[in-house]
């Protein structure tokens, strides 16, 4: 049984959270508007999306997200090996430094620099949170009906006037 006022499929749903990976605290709302986003329409990552359903307004939880209900596994194929000597005049060929390259179509690719050694540097396309598990500290903030328009386009608009 759901409640009435509860998160549920097409509903625009506010939210407070903070995210910490390996005891750091990554993400928050905390000095920010809560996040908003349509239930049900993967504009939040699905294992956080299926532990809210149901929640009411005001209630708290605190969610554990695996890999593979976040932002996946870590993806051995995903590095590159390239020599630093490629790397344009303006990016830095240093550890952690992230880039954006366009692939073979010309879409482009996030990386981050993993390694360097030899004059070569080995790029991660993973996602940074990948493999990890994801802690939620969640709470309800509002639930409200859907505009047409957001329903159409599969997530939540941000009115106006709020801010």
């Amino acid at each position: 049984m759901t409640k009435k006022n509860a998160v549920k499929e097409n509903i625009v749903v506010a939210i407070d959270y903070t995210l910490t990976v390996d005891g750091e605290i990554i993400d928050s709302t905390k000095d920010r508007e809560p996040l908003e986003f349509l239930q049900g329409h993967g504009n939040i990552i699905q294992g956080l999306e299926a532990e809210m359903l149901g929640m009411a307004i005001g209630e708290s939880k605190d969610v554990a997200v695996s890999p593979e209900d976040g932002y996946g596994e870590s993806d051995e194929e995903a590095f590159l090996e390239i020599p630093t000597n490629q790397f344009p005049e303006n990016i830095p060929a240093e550890l952690g430094i992230e880039l954006e390259i366009q692939d073979d179509e010309g879409k482009p690719a996030y990386a981050r620099i993993e390694k360097i050694e030899n004059n070569m540097a080995l790029l991660n396309f993973n996602h940074p949170l990948a493999g990890k598990k994801l802690y939620f500290a969640v709470t309800v903030i509002s639930l409200r009906e859907p505009s047409e328009e957001e329903l159409e386009h599969g997530h939540a608009h941000h009115a106006e006037h709020e801010h």
